[in-house]
């Protein structure tokens, strides 16, 4: 394990929280620790979500659960809030996979 990924699975764990995944059938869903950055000032002020919600992860929970590579359209459900996935971005520690930077929208 490289320190990216030493680096990465810190953060996560210390200022991260439990997320679901799951496909748009609802099928093969997946409880993980993920990391998601507050809000920007000026979202807040608005009122409205303009800004992507983009969260972090580890690829261990995705691996264990045989759950696989993340796909536009999954839904990524943060305490009450559903996202659907617009992109999912590998991160690698070198040539390993590490972990996802999920980009979502919605939040109904």
């Amino acid at each position: 394990m490289g320190q990216r990924t030493d680096r990465r699975r810190r953060q996560i764990r210390k200022k991260g929280r439990l997320m679901t995944l799951s496909r748009p059938s609802g099928a093969n869903s997946v409880t993980l620790m993920a990391y998601a950055a507050p809000p920007a000032t000026a979202a807040l002020e608005s009122g409205v979500s303009i800004m992507p919600f983009v969260a972090e992860t580890l690829d261990d929970e995705l691996a264990a659960a045989g759950y696989g590579q993340p796909r536009n359209t999954d839904i990524l459900t943060d305490g009450g809030r559903q996202y659907a996935l617009t992109d999912a971005t590998p991160v690698y520690d070198g040539s390993m996979l590490c972990g996802w930077k999920l980009i979502a929208a919605g939040g109904t």
